[in-house]
């Protein structure tokens, strides 16, 4: 199979607008969740409010949040696919720059120095592409997600002690959700992750924090670890937006990578509760959505 650009371009610009209109439907059955669990009346009826203002953006076609986020592209190729990578990334940064000026979308994205903003949710390394590769035959699965401010600066990393232990490890998880209280817009998923390098560890972390709800951690050291900060962050009582109750979070989800003897890098990554992304496959026999 070989990858159509134009396809690809058109691609990235549908799916950055329905990421932002149309929330997943397992983050709409973590809601149900929640709501059924939450026993704190403000917390039952923000989560009410939430579920509500989800339903009326839906309705309407309007954004689920005004932030547009960052950009991030995850991009997936399975065996037997011709394409030019280069080329593909081109596509993608079109088609992304597309969807902001023909929706229009509000753009996020500013130089760091200047915060000059072109108003195209682009610039030096944005979108965020990260290319991988499967087995499947002759598909290429596409993930958007527009990572928004308010959960981001949720970001933490830590090279802890290995001697520590796995203590250390869910201590200073449970210490940044509560040093993050309500500004992460809770219920939020909590991304963690632990091992590898610096850079891979916050890596995990990103991938932990967006992974669907109702998976789990491949490593079974890793999900043992998610299961309990998951039940120890919904004791905090920090609540949805941070004004009490039990649903501070739909989930903690952790990823593990080797890690060298000396180091066991920890890092956080939290998503708000406007979890947002969309995901295309592509195949011989057209485009499916998920």
């Amino acid at each position: 199979m070989r990858l159509d650009l134009k396809e690809v371009e058109e691609l990235s610009k549908t799916l950055y607008i329905r990421a932002l209109k149309l929330l997943p439907n397992d983050i709409k059955q973590g809601f149900e969740r929640l709501l059924m669990e939450e026993t704190n009346a403000t917390g039952k009826t923000i989560l009410g409010t939430m579920v509500d203002n989800i339903a009326v953006a839906e309705r309407t076609k309007n954004l689920l949040c005004q932030d547009t986020g960052i950009p991030i592209f995850n991009v997936i190729i399975g065996r037997h696919v011709d394409f030019d990578g280069a080329a593909m990334k081109a596509a993608i940064h079109r088609g992304c720059e597309r969807a902001t000026k023909e929706h229009p979308l509000r753009s996020s994205v500013v130089h760091p120095i200047t915060r000059k903003n072109e108003q195209t949710s682009c610039g030096a390394g944005i979108p965020v592409i990260h290319v991988d590769f499967d087995e499947r035959e002759e598909t290429v699965e596409i993930e958007m997600i527009p990572k928004g401010s308010g959960s981001e600066n949720g970001s933490f990393l830590q090279m802890l002690i290995p001697a520590d232990g796995a203590a250390a490890i869910k201590r200073f998880v449970i210490d940044k959700v509560i040093e993050c209280g309500g500004r992460v817009c809770p219920p939020t998923i909590v991304g963690v992750g632990v091992g590898g390098t610096s850079d891979l560890c916050m890596h995990l972390a990103k991938v932990a924090a967006t992974r669907p709800l109702g998976t789990a951690c491949a490593d079974p050291e890793g999900a043992k670890i998610e299961a309990q900060l998951s039940e120890a962050v919904n004791q905090l009582g920090i609540g949805p937006q941070g004004l009490g109750g039990r649903a501070t979070s739909f989930r903690v989800h952790v990823e593990v990578a080797a890690t060298h003897i000396t180091m066991n890098p920890v890092a956080v990554n939290i998503q708000c509760h406007s979890a947002r992304r969309a995901t295309a496959v592509i195949t011989p026999g057209g485009i499916a959505f998920e």
